[in-house]
């Protein structure tokens, strides 16, 4: 989000300070450390609906211990342990040395959650924390166990009865470690060690304005499934066509030539295809009296997925998206995208939002706005948001955490950024909700920066070839004219910028004389603009911080949007306020960005009500 742009946020890394002080009184160093891995162990894979699966829950509590210098895998010199946490040792009668971590008497944290917003003395904390849970499991016989994370922020680690089973990096990404070997009959232990510490290096990079909220966020499960079994699959309407569904399914570890099935029976449609070499299978069927997904009918069929000895049984919806000139084509007819912008912040108890009713709180007023799409922002947020999304019929912007300034010069960032877009796309491919892939948001526009996202995305076009791809630009201003015309846009399928009138710049009614030249004969999207207020804070309309100033800005803003030809669709910021270290003004902010159109508790204010109108009197936007 913009926020009154200076220097530092475009410093290059080598020159940013190396050293952050948390609130809670730790000191630690941000400089990179070669923390690497205590053993050997296969990378984490992505298992395409994995949600689907028949799944035993590790979900709960779980020991957690607080571990600021990571003393539980390192020892004082950063030398890897040979008797890490990892190993959840007991002390014995007659140890001559001290044990000096327990987890059977270690307080708890509950999974999936956020560690900030359990303990108080954890709300600023960033740095490791080690878990544990203790489970008993029996496995069938010819198959594999996969621990199954839905997210970890950010480098997270595990172990299995003390051996490694997977290391990953990426806060905000769905990953499946192999954990078959390393299971007995019975009793077992998972540990895991995840660090939020924030590096230069990482994607994001050092500063956001999100909660770093760190820990096991989302949910975790082990889900069993054949030796050879479909890790992805890919099910989608052919463009340009109403009757012709394709796609591809992988088959990991299988011989060539493995059959596999898909099979729509409500559709009575029924492909068979044959592995190659790969693993992959192509497939085609023609269908007839298929409803196509729409906001106003989002119909869902079920899709069985078949291959060997494994199947999985989705739930998908079958729409086009496309361009053409400067519209936004859903199945062959243009759509304006009437939406507003989301931060993955849990309504009332705030913190990260994780489950199916924080999923149906946050989308359902956004239909009650009027929205028929929604951006989530600034990362991919939890699968439960993406299967509301299909069932309430609300598109959905979907966007790889490249914010801000990253090390756009650096090879490493780039592996990184890429490994994040490619578990985003091969987990959520076939949710019918999602239209646009972005690549970025907010962006300096610089050529190291461009070659960067040009290469997202490219990388992202060869995953999926089925939506369109944008990013949020940065926009420049002369006089009273704002200009769109970062070289980014040549990459892009939609344009999407962001801007602040009223709020980080100039008064409500500049929106009033301000004119747009746009670069590009593309589709735009205006994915923010808007200004804070703190719920139930009244005055008048040029009183900053107050309702009435909020819904000012809303009012100047309805107008100026709708006097850009090429407007395709608007994404406000944002829906409900959401926590940031960087608003600490106290009384008012309060470490919340208060730029939320309801209150972290449910609280609607003025400008709600004044694009609510707008929204249901299809008063903004010229596309329907």
């Amino acid at each position: 989000m913009l926020q009154g742009w200076n220097a530092r946020r475009f410093v290059p890394g080598s020159l940013r300070s190396r050293v952050v002080l948390i609130a809670s009184g730790f000191l630690l160093s941000v400089s990179p450390v070669a923390w690497a891995a205590s053993d050997p162990a296969p990378g984490p894979i992505v298992i395409t609906g994995a949600d689907r699966r028949p799944a035993t829950s590790l979900d709960g509590e779980w020991a957690a211990i607080v571990d600021p210098y990571f003393s539980g895998l390192f020892s004082f010199h950063h030398e890897e342990k040979a008797n890490g946490w990892f190993l959840n040792q007991k002390a014995k009668p007659g140890d001559t040395g001290p044990t000096e971590y327990d987890f059977s008497t270690a307080p708890k944290l509950k999974v999936p959650g956020d560690w900030n917003t359990q303990r108080e003395s954890l709300f600023f904390y960033e740095g490791p924390i080690w878990y544990e849970r203790d489970f008993t499991y029996q496995a069938k016989g010819d198959s594999r166990v996969y621990l199954h994370v839905g997210a970890a922020n950010y480098h997270s680690y595990f172990w299995v009865n003390g051996k490694k089973v997977c290391e990953h990096e990426g806060g905000y990404t769905a990953f499946n470690c192999d954990v078959t070997a390393e299971l007995q009959a019975g009793a077992n232990f998972v540990v895991a060690a995840v660090d939020n510490t924030r590096h230069e290096d990482n994607v994001p990079t050092l500063e956001t304005d999100w909660w770093n909220y760190g820990g096991l966020h989302r949910s975790v499960s082990l889900i069993e499934v054949p030796d050879a079994f479909i890790d992805q699959y890919d099910v989608h309407l052919k463009r340009g066509e109403g009757s012709t569904i394709e796609g591809w399914v992988h088959v990991r570890d299988s011989q060539p030539g493995t059959k596999v099935e898909v099979e729509i029976p409500e559709l009575a449609a029924k492909a068979e295809g044959v592995t190659g070499e790969d693993g992959k299978a192509a497939f085609s069927v023609q269908v007839s009296g298929l409803s196509r997904w729409s906001p106003e009918s989002p119909k869902l069929y079920k899709v069985e997925v078949r291959a060997g000895q494994d199947s999985v049984d989705d739930l998908i919806g079958f729409r086009t998206i496309e361009t053409r000139g400067t519209e936004i084509l859903l199945n062959g007819k243009p759509v304006f995208l009437r939406g507003v912008s989301i931060h993955a912040e849990a309504p009332y108890r705030t913190g990260r939002a994780n489950t199916e009713k924080d999923a149906e709180t946050l989308l359902g007023w956004a239909k009650e706005l009027g929205c028929n799409f929604v951006r989530l922002a600034h990362y991919p947020h939890d699968e439960t948001m993406l299967r509301a999304a299909d069932r309430m019929g609300l598109m959905v912007w979907s966007e790889n955490p490249v914010y801000w300034a990253l090390e756009f010069d650096n090879p490493k960032v780039l592996v990184k950024a890429e490994q994040q877009l490619d578990e985003e796309i091969n987990t959520y491919r076939n949710h019918a909700s999602i239209v646009l892939w972005s690549m970025a948001n907010e962006t300096p526009n610089t050529p190291a920066r461009t070659a960067f996202i040009e290469t997202e995305a490219s990388r992202a076009r060869a995953l999926d070839p089925t939506r369109l791809i944008t990013a949020a630009l940065l926009v420049r201003a002369q006089g009273h004219t704002k200009i769109v015309d970062d070289k980014l846009g040549e990459a892009l399928d939609v344009i999407g910028t962001n801007e602040y009138i009223g709020w980080y710049e100039q008064h409500p009614e500049t929106a009033d004389v301000t004119d747009w030249r746009i670069a590009y004969q593309k589709p735009l999207i205006m994915s923010e603009f808007g200004g804070g207020a703190k719920a139930g804070l009244h005055g008048g309309e040029n009183d900053r911080w107050t309702e009435e100033y909020q819904a000012n800005i809303y009012r100047h803003q309805l107008g100026m949007l709708n006097r850009i030809p090429q407007l395709r669709g608007m994404s406000p910021w944002c829906l409900m306020d959401f926590r940031s270290p960087n608003r600490p003004l106290t009384g008012i902010q309060d470490y919340f960005n208060r730029k939320g159109l309801i209150s972290d508790q449910g609280v609607k204010k003025q400008a709600f009500f004044i694009l609510q109108k707008a929204y249901k009197d299809r008063t903004v936007g010229k596309a329907e």
